[in-house]
């Protein structure tokens, strides 16, 4: 019997609310690829001003309220933990919100007689699947994406909870090889599996590039790009820190900011303090069809990520992707998941983690030499095109669902 009409219920946090969000789409176009084998009800959190139900494409797509609409605080706009952290609304909101996913599940795998539930993160999602599964026997995978495990895995609390979703999931992967480790540090399981997020090829690429955007940003030397929350664990202080000796071989060169985060306030008074108003720009959050454009237009990206006071650790980094997926190259720091994309010299170049000076220094050595530059974007390209295009992505999620369901 082809399991083409399995019908499929995916949880996560992290989604599109609306079209062009800010927000990271990964666990979007992931669905929509496997839409086309099964049939994918995709379960978030709703946001202000948010659909409640939309069909996409071939999703069905439920938002389900956990608080009055104008005080859900928990989701988007940088990720649960980081709202936890500056929010009163967010903390007294979270138990709503797993109470009221729990419920909606509930709701869903009688409605939509749910064959398989796909839950993206192990906490809390994973664990809403595993209680279902308890009750009424839905298999389900969990797939870990770095934040639901580096800051609970040495926790004896969450330890608790995390080891009863690996121990009832009946398949896990993880977005890395150090993502797995800590997975298997908290327990070892059989039936786990690296399988990253992907990029679409097409969407970003070298034919985006459009020299318009230094004019708009005014931009009369190189074009020095990062991407992503403006949070601790980003290292974005350490980058402006190696802007001065940047600037002493490269007097015109720029470095361009997207995004948002608790961080920017302090990083925009760094840049004040060290005089470089005129050569950094915080642009904000910048809708997701924007992005390409600025990856294939910049000279070099750079995501100097660090090791936060909660213990997490960039467990992939999709922006490398798509930087390099865009034809510029890359540096990122040697820690977390990022070797997985980047090996030193190869597909781009890697610093020790709060190192300015490393950071300084491999900027200069990409602007300075175009030849390696290019060498460093075209092994990349080959490397993406085999291990990380949702097409070759969503083909080994498909083998792990063809799997389950078979049993």
């Amino acid at each position: 019997m082809i399991d083409s009409m399995k019908n499929v219920l995916v949880l996560t946090t992290t989604f599109p609310r609306w079209e062009n969000d800010p927000e990271p789409g990964f666990v979007y176009s992931l669905s929509k690829l496997l839409g086309r084998d099964y049939n994918v009800s995709v379960l978030v959190p709703h946001f202000f001003r948010a659909k409640k139900f939309e069909k996409k494409e071939n999703l069905n797509i439920y938002r389900f309220s956990y608080f009055p609409e104008k005080f859900q605080k928990v989701c988007y706009d940088g990720g649960i933990l980081s709202n936890m952290k500056k929010s009163f609304l967010a903390k007294i909101g979270f138990p709503f919100l797993v109470f009221f996913e729990f419920f909606n599940v509930l709701i869903l795998v009688k409605k939509k007689k749910i064959d398989i539930i796909h839950a993206h993160w192990i906490l809390h999602h994973g664990l809403i699947a595993a209680i279902i599964k308890k009750i009424y026997g839905i298999p389900f995978i969990v797939s870990s994406h770095g934040g639901d495990i580096f800051p609970f895995k040495d926790n004896w609390f969450f330890k608790m909870f995390i080891r009863f979703v690996l121990r009832n999931c009946d398949y896990c992967t993880t977005n890395s090889s150090v993502t797995k480790e800590a997975v298997l540090s908290v327990l070892e399981i059989n039936d786990i599996e690296i399988i990253p997020m992907g990029v679409d090829l097409n969407e970003f690429s070298e034919t985006k590039r459009d020299n318009s955007l230094k004019k708009e940003l005014n931009i009369n030397g190189e074009f020095l790009l990062s991407v992503g929350r403006i949070v601790e664990q980003k290292g974005i202080n350490y980058l402006i820190n190696a802007m001065p000796e940047i600037l002493n071989d490269f007097s015109n060169a720029k470095l361009i900011i997207v995004g948002d985060g608790n961080e920017k306030e302090n990083l925009e008074k760094l840049t004040k303090k060290l005089k470089l108003e005129n050569n950094i720009i915080f642009t904000g959050k910048l809708p997701n069809n924007k992005l390409p454009r600025y990856y294939a237009t910049a000279d070099v990206f750079i995501a100097p990520s660090i090791k936060d006071s909660y213990g997490w650790v960039e467990a992939m980094g999709i922006v490398f992707l798509e930087s390099l997926s865009s034809g510029t190259p890359i540096i990122g720091s040697n820690i977390g998941g990022i070797p997985d994309i980047i090996r030193d010299n190869e597909t781009g170049l890697l610093v020790e983690q709060k190192n300015s000076k490393e950071i300084a220094i491999a900027v200069k050595k990409i602007l300075k030499d175009k030849n390696f530059a290019r060498k460093l974007v075209k092994n990349g390209q080959n490397f993406i095109k085999t291990n990380y295009s949702w097409d070759s992505v969503s083909y080994r999620f498909k083998k792990v669902y063809s799997v389950i369901l078979a049993k």
